[in-house]
């Protein structure tokens, strides 16, 4: 169920970034799957890497999955 998960990966924004959050705590903003990985790593998250990313059910995304990211203007 989508309130298990602890990492929530919000929509693009209008610049294209999106909000990556681990509970209550704000990571930043991330502008591709490897700026997740880092601020999961410097959260903590050591196993973090592009294919756990994909695949791991702690991870929630919203507006889109891990592909979906709009380019900057």
């Amino acid at each position: 169920m989508a309130n298990d998960r602890s990492i929530v990966i919000y929509p693009p924004g209008e610049d294209g970034g999106r909000r990556v959050r681990a509970g209550e705590r704000f990571l930043g903003m991330a502008y591709g799957p490897l700026d997740v990985v880092e601020f999961l790593r410097l959260a903590g998250l050591d196993d973090a890497d592009d294919d756990w990313l994909r695949s791991s059910e702690q991870v929630e995304w919203r507006g889109g999955g891990p592909d979906t990211w709009k380019t900057r203007t």
